[in-house]
């Protein structure tokens, strides 16, 4: 299984080169459509050699991407792999001239979701060749916008040979390890600012995997970064012995309406730098539910909360 672009945001420019050793080999390539949305319109995993393909609806056809999925979307093959299709009695046309060749039936509804199939279908109708087309173009631009502007403070991990990256880029956090800081802290203080923090930690320790997709205004891609920017001048504070090393906004951070509101403060910061560290957030200020937890611990020690079975009696 290859995924194109790579996961570490770049186009991989020996694709077709990758796919043929696996074929001189007796292999078959499965290429994982997850990045679809940097391809859609402007090229063809076919073209590359895959033989199969499947295109996730999430991001790339309108379909939130929250909760890991949902894992949903036609999965595309060659010609020579048709045969090998789920057969399924209640469509019709199923036949492909192959005879009885076919496994049987994988789901009850061979089409998939229909709550979820009719947003796709209905995204694709309305955005057409050339909208679909500009919406991948519009994804890659975002992410190399993104990639340069943080780039002299988080310095982008992996680039393509022209210095531009795919429609993710990967910001390389590992530096301040130095100065005791994670890159959960800045996922965690980035929430004071507004957001929620992207993927961590994936595909590398100690890094920051940005994916801004097509449906982000510049002035959003600018607060987003303009909050980066103002989290690493508070991680150079740490670093410089500025600010304490233990007892800062980062790793206090996120920081509550009920701790904000508190009659006891004992910080060594302010609460309006904990609280209102950037000029939008006096505006339209995202109030964090619960502080800092311990994530590790929490993954680690599993408790059930649903009540117990004799409450069902």
């Amino acid at each position: 299984m290859v995924t194109y672009p790579s996961t570490h945001g770049v186009f991989e420019t020996t694709i077709r080169e990758i796919c043929e050793v696996v074929h001189a080999h007796g292999g078959q390539v499965y290429m994982d459509g997850a990045n679809m949305n940097a391809q859609v319109g402007l090229c063809r995993p076919g073209d590359y050699g895959a033989d199969v393909c499947h295109l996730n609806l999430h991001k790339t056809f309108c379909i939130p991407h929250g909760g890991g999925g949902p894992g949903v979307g036609p999965i595309g093959v060659a010609k020579h792999l048709a045969k090998f299709l789920p057969k399924q009695s209640s469509i019709g046309n199923w036949d492909l001239g192959f005879g009885n060749f076919g496994v049987g039936p994988v789901a009850a509804a061979p089409y998939g979701s229909a709550s979820i199939l009719t947003v796709s279908w209905m995204y694709i109708r309305m955005m057409g060749p050339a909208g679909l087309t500009e919406a991948t173009k519009i994804a890659i631009l975002n992410a190399n916008y993104i990639a340069k502007r943080l780039n002299p403070y988080f310095p982008v991990l992996f680039k393509g040979k022209h210095g531009l990256v795919a429609h993710e880029c990967i910001l390389d956090l590992r530096f301040w390890k130095d100065a005791g800081i994670e890159v959960e802290d800045v996922a965690k203080r980035l929430m004071d600012y507004g957001f929620h923090a992207p993927t961590i930690s994936w595909p590398v320790a100690g890094t920051m995997m940005v994916e801004p997709t097509e449906s982000e205004p510049k002035h959003e891609l600018d607060r987003f970064c303009d909050a980066l920017i103002s989290i690493q001048a508070e991680i150079e504070a740490i670093a410089n012995g500025k600010t304490d090393r233990k007892n800062n906004v980062l790793k206090n951070a996120p920081h509550t309406a009920r701790q904000i509101a508190s009659d006891k403060w004992d910080r060594p910061y302010s609460r309006e730098q904990a609280a209102f560290p950037a000029p939008w957030t006096r505006e339209h200020k995202f109030w964090p539910a619960v502080a800092r937890i311990d994530n590790v611990y929490g993954d680690r020690n599993l408790f059930c909360s649903c009540p117990p079975l004799e409450e069902s009696v």
